[in-house]
This record gives structure tokens, C-alpha cells and sequence, in this order.
């Protein structure tokens, strides 16, 4: 792991592999360390450059007001650190999704392939808005410690695994606890609807979910993807946004190297599985 100076302060970023360059970046809340089970396989493939985003992990917390554009320019700094000149794999985990619809909109010709996986692209509902109010009002007052179980089922669903609910809980007890804080208030209660976004894109787009992740259904990811013909929707074990990273990684690395191979054509692939699932 190294740190590298962007425009939203220092961030840590992991570097392994050898290949073409592909960029992973997490959910909020937590950390890269969500993606060790399904990094491994995929390092064979590629270079793999895992993000730490501002005011997580053990990055200091940003003191200005920042947004999921922000962002962008972080990953813009650390791809420029890294010496990546040409056209990256994104794979983001729900803020991480964000971050490289918003990234593959402002540049399509660095941006070869990109995988969202429980990125919902609508705004928060009303409902999910009054949720994280409280998470967020709790967790200032009193820290992660009452926050931790209702963050675990939200992410990745009751009934975890004790090692499950505990990559959650330690990458979310990591982070400092105003930059936490601010980083709630302005990359989720703040967030933008993003779908008008996905509709521009041009670069080859698969979007993620599962039949358990309840602020994610697949009718609203299916809807996401209908307009855009470079967009396509696939269904993955696992439960919530973060549950396949940690539930079924096996599964989630094939599917990357799937659009790795043939971004285009992966698309193709789901879009038609998707029609005639419909039909």
C-alpha cells in the first residue's frame, strides 16, 4: 500500500498484479479491503489499482465540502501518479459504481469497460434518506459502536457470517470519525440522480445486482440499463449491495474477466440474457 497527494488530500491506494490497468474503487463506509476475496483472480489479469476514498479507511478526512465529482479528480490524480496514460477496467462497489459512471461520463476514452456492482443510480428515496439521517446523527453522537449491526444487515444482508460482518465492521471502524461523518453527508445524502449519466455512456457498461438487495431491486437496475444499448444488467449471488464481494467472489471475478475479454460483447451477452428472461 502507498499513499498518493490528490486534490482531496492523501489517499491510500494498493497496487498488485501486472497487465493492462483496471481500477477498483469500494462502497461507502467501508474500505478496499472489501475486495481481498475477489482480487486474487483477478491480478493474473491485470494491474490491479485499489482505491481508498477520501475520509475512508485510514485516509484523513477532507475539510472542504467535496462530491462524487471530486472524486473523479482523486482518481485523475492517482492515475497520473501511477504513470496510467490510456484507457482503464473501473470496477466500483456501490459509491465505487458512482464514482466511474461520473468518471467514464467526463472521460469515455479512458474508461475501456465499466462494472457497477450494487450501485443503485437514483437519488435515495425519501425512506432510505430518513435511514441514513439517523445512521449518520447516531454515528456522530455516539461513534460506530451502535452503528455497526444495522450497517452490516444493510450492506450485506441479516444473518451474516461472523467474517463477513466483520470486514464491514473494522473497514467502517477505520475511518476517522468526521470524515466519516462528512463523507455520509455528502456522497450519499448529497448524491445526485445518476441516471440521466448512465444514459449518455458510451463506454461498455454492466451494472450489477441480486434479488436481495432491497435498495437495488432488479425491476429499478433493469429500468437503469433499458435506454442505453452499451448498458446491460446481471444478476449475482449474494445479498445487499456489498453481500457479493464477500458471499460469492468466485462468482463476481468470473464475471469481471467476463467483460475484461470483450467489454462489448459481455454487454451484448447480458442484454440478450435480459430480453429473453423478459419474454
Amino acid at each position: 500500500m502507498r499513499t498518493v497527494s490528490t486534490r482531496l488530500g492523501p489517499l491510500a491506494v494498493t497496487i498488485s498484479g501486472d497487465g493492462p490497468p483496471a481500477v477498483f474503487w469500494h462502497s461507502l463506509f467501508i474500505d478496499s479491503t472489501s475486495w481481498a476475496r475477489v482480487l486474487p483472480d483477478l491480478a493474473r489479469h491485470r494491474r490491479i489499482i485499489a482505491i481508498d476514498g477520501p475520509s475512508h479507511g485510514r485516509n484523513p478526512g477532507v475539510r472542504a465540502r467535496f462530491g462524487l465529482a471530486d472524486c473523479v479528480g482523486a482518481a485523475e490524480d492517482v492515475l497520473a501518479q501511477a504513470g496510467v496514460v490510456g484507457a482503464v477496467d473501473w470496477v466500483g462497489n456501490a459509491m465505487g459504481g458512482h464514482v466511474g459512471i461520473l468518471f467514464a461520463a467526463a472521460h469515455p476514452d479512458r474508461v475501456r469497460s465499466l462494472v457497477a456492482i450494487g450501485t443503485p443510480t437514483r437519488a435515495l428515496t425519501p425512506a432510505e434518506r430518513r435511514s441514513v439521517t439517523l445512521l449518520r446523527w447516531l454515528y456522530g453522537i455516539l461513534g460506530p459502536a451502535p452503528v455497526r449491526r444495522p450497517l452490516v444487515a444493510a450492506l450485506i444482508g441479516p444473518g451474516a457470517t461472523p467474517a463477513d460482518a466483520a470486514v464491514v465492521a473494522d473497514a467502517f471502524s477505520r475511518a476517522g470519525r468526521r470524515g466519516m461523518f462528512d463523507a455520509i453527508n455528502w456522497l450519499s445524502l448529497a448524491r445526485p440522480d445518476l441516471t440521466p449519466t448512465l444514459r449518455g455512456l458510451v463506454t461498455p457498461t454492466l451494472l450489477t445486482t441480486n434479488a436481495e438487495d432491497s435498495m437495488w431491486t432488479v425491476d429499478a437496475a433493469a429500468a437503469a440499463v433499458a435506454d442505453n444499448a452499451h448498458a446491460a444488467l446481471a444478476l449475482t449471488p449474494g445479498r445487499g449491495h456489498v453481500g457479493p464481494l464477500l458471499q460469492a467472489p468466485a462468482a463476481l471475478a468470473s464475471l469481471v474477466a467476463e467483460v475484461w475479454a470483450d467489454p462489448a460483447a459481455a454487454v451484448r451477452r447480458h442484454r440478450a440474457a435480459s430480453t429473453t428472461a423478459d419474454a
